[in-house]
């Protein structure tokens, strides 16, 4: 995934616009000001690296795992 995708992910999430998004990509929602995030699958962690987006006014980061399908988005604060 590009950053581009990432972005328009983060802009859907920021307006609430949509809950799933395409292709079965799922958005989980970690704690404020993570960069990285450490996901678990069956005991083995696997570090996610975020990177910075600006949607709206507001700062996010976020980072997608091609191992779970997942993106998640931490609120910059």
């Amino acid at each position: 995934m590009n950053g581009d995708q990432l972005l328009k992910i983060v802009e859907r999430y920021n307006s609430r616009q949509s809950e799933a998004e395409p292709d079965g990509i799922k958005v989980t929602r970690v704690a404020d000001q993570k960069t990285v995030f450490v996901e678990q699958i069956d005991g083995v962690g696997r570090a996610v690296m975020m990177d910075k987006y600006q949607v709206s006014g507001a700062t996010y980061w976020a980072g997608y795992s091609s191992r779970s399908e997942t993106v998640y988005i931490s609120l910059a604060a």
